[in-house]
């Protein structure tokens, strides 16, 4: 009987829809975290009379076919790249991204990674790198005699030397943004990576080439809505408890025909 089969494609794709959900449940106080959402397609479908085959010799057609679908897929989760909430950290090197952009991190092996999570830390070398010890891209270094750090919304870097009264330039941030945000491979670690779907970055200055502009001493917080959340578990519940019962009935079909042999 298809119908087993088929709802237990209904299953297995709400099983992952639950398991996108409680991702983003799980990751509601992650900085700069970006939600995702399950979508679905259907399967192919088993023509058993096709609509407008001939029905006589005067050529009278069928006004509409009998087609049997096969279930359901997971065909994407994409991620929703709205702007979170931006919350107050007052760390000097803590920056919130109000716009497009991505801060621009270079990996150990090479590569360059991109995120929104702008909580920043010197390194023993002074360098500015993220929570794993990313550098951040364009490498800059604090000298460890600075007596305080500042960063425009322009992106400037700037520090008070020790002996001097007036701010000296360390360098300029840069901002990366995509064509199709929703394209970038998630690397974890608040990472995301290049991918063919996202476009080549295009690298600007904050407050200008729309990118957005920065916030010293705040940090963006996750984009997911608890309340959505809840809303969208509770509706793939019960979903998964209608297609259960569904094999459940299919089930007592089956035995049903096997009691009549």
């Amino acid at each position: 009987m298809k119908a087993l089969y088929i709802a237990s494609t209904g299953m297995s794709a709400q099983e992952r829809n639950v398991e996108v959900i409680s991702n983003n449940i799980a990751n509601m106080r992650t900085t700069g975290f970006k939600r995702q959402r399950a979508e679905f397609q259907d399967l192919l479908y088993q023509q058993i009379t096709r609509a407008g085959s001939q029905t006589s010799d005067q050529g009278t057609n069928l006004p509409a076919g009998v087609e049997i679908g096969s279930g359901v897929r997971t065909v994407a989760t994409p991620r929703i790249m709205s702007q979170g909430s931006v919350e107050p950290t007052e760390k000097e090197l803590d920056v919130a991204i109000r716009g497009e952009g991505f801060f621009i991190i270079n990996m150990p092996d090479g590569t360059t990674a991109y995120t929104r999570d702008g909580s920043f830390d010197r390194s023993d070398q002074g360098t500015i790198v993220n929570s794993s010890g990313y550098e951040l891209q364009p490498g800059i270094t604090i000298p460890g005699t600075a007596k305080s750090v500042s960063i425009s919304p322009d992106g400037l870097v700037e520090a008070v030397l020790a002996n001097d009264s007036v701010p000296t330039q360390m360098g300029q941030l840069q901002l990366a943004r995509f064509v199709n945000k929703a394209g970038l491979e998630s690397l974890g670690d608040n990472l995301f990576g290049e991918t063919a779907a996202s476009g080549a970055p295009q690298i600007g200055t904050p407050n200008a080439d729309g990118v957005g502009d920065l916030l010293e001493g705040y940090l963006e917080m996750s984009n997911v809505n608890s309340v959505t959340e809840i809303a969208d578990l509770i509706a793939a519940q019960r979903a998964y408890e209608m297609n259960a019962r569904v094999i459940s009935g299919a089930d007592e079909m089956m035995q049903s025909t096997t009691q009549l042999r």
